[in-house]
């Protein structure tokens, strides 16, 4: 087993690093306390996943430990068979520095084992990474997040096809992939747009983001009385996640509305069951005109929920 100087040198050597790279770890050539921190051991892979500051070095988050995880994952997901790989995986990812490049780094990996990839075009929460999973029916899911950590963190997050987190035994197998394999000479990798070109990293968008919010908005505990005062008590509150993923609009007690996610905005969402002041900053936010009649909650649109929109488009809602 190499020491932590050793596993420094290994590393300031390696041919994997880029120019950048290499200049960040000679800058600390003289810092052996800072060495021994990055180098004396590997960060543990346990139920969660991963998690620690960002830097390079073994016992940081960075694209090379990200490669290494993913590879050991991978090897977990293709000991299921061909209809595992087939089934592949769902990638989330937040709003931390390098979470969207660590994310598309684990989707080349992941592609290049020939493990199918479905990746969100940006940033989501993770509920709806869990929802993505059952939804897709995916053998597995991982999210880059580091969820309350501080900003100089992050984390690498798996979950299994019942969209929960890791069950032991294959958090275990992982772990000791991990072991076994090279963290620069035993990973296969393929370019992330080629990946993309050739369909084996597909993206989930808009039309994931209303399944979800129309899976939310079928389960509240008492939907009686939120038809009731929907529209009575309405203390809108938008807000910008400081760890999170987006806009989100808590507009009354009849739903938690996205109403800024990339791309979203082109596609008709389902506003049946909202009250009105509800269906309207919904729409609206979307730039459509909205005409309606009735009061309660909406019934009927004349678009479909899912059909391609475009802004100054009319829309006509009932409500009983």
């Amino acid at each position: 087993m190499r020491n932590y100087m050793e596993e420094y040198q290994r590393w300031l050597d390696s041919p994997a690093l880029s120019n950048a790279e290499w200049e960040e770890l000679n800058a600390i050539r003289d810092d052996k306390k800072e060495i021994e921190s990055r180098f004396f051991a590997p960060l543990e892979f346990g139920t969660a996943g991963l998690r620690g500051e960002m830097a390079l070095g073994c016992r940081r988050m960075n694209i090379h430990v990200i490669r290494h995880a993913t590879q050991a994952f991978a090897e977990v997901i293709k000991a299921e068979g061909a209809g595992a790989c087939s089934r592949g995986i769902a990638i989330c990812f937040d709003c931390r520095v390098n979470s969207e490049r660590f994310a598309h780094e684990a989707a080349s990996v992941m592609a290049a084992n020939g493990i199918h990839v479905r990746i969100f075009d940006a940033l989501r929460p993770t509920p709806e990474l869990s929802f993505a999973v059952k939804h897709y029916g995916t053998t597995a899911g991982l999210n880059i997040t580091a969820s309350h950590n501080p900003k100089e963190y992050n984390g690498y997050k798996v979950y299994w096809s019942d969209g929960a987190q890791l069950p032991p035994q294959h958090a275990a197998a992982i772990a000791k992939n991990m072991e076994r394999l090279d963290i620069f000479n035993d990973i296969q990798r393929m370019d992330f747009d080629d990946a993309v070109r050739q369909g084996l990293v597909e993206f989930m968008g808009a039309e994931t983001d209303e399944a979800f919010l129309a899976n939310v908005l079928r389960q509240p505990i008492d939907p009686d009385v939120v038809r009731r005062v929907a529209d009575r008590l309405s203390p809108r509150a938008s807000f910008e996640s400081r760890t999170g993923w987006g806009r989100v609009a808590v507009d009354s007690l009849s739903n938690v509305v996205i109403t800024s996610l990339p791309g979203d905005r082109g596609v008709m969402p389902d506003v049946r069951g909202m009250g009105l002041k509800d269906a309207l900053f919904v729409l609206e936010s979307r730039g459509l005109k909205v005409r309606f009649s009735g009061r309660g909650a909406v019934t009927q649109q004349s678009i479909t929920a899912g059909a391609r929109i475009a802004p100054g488009t009319a829309v006509v809602i009932t409500l009983k």
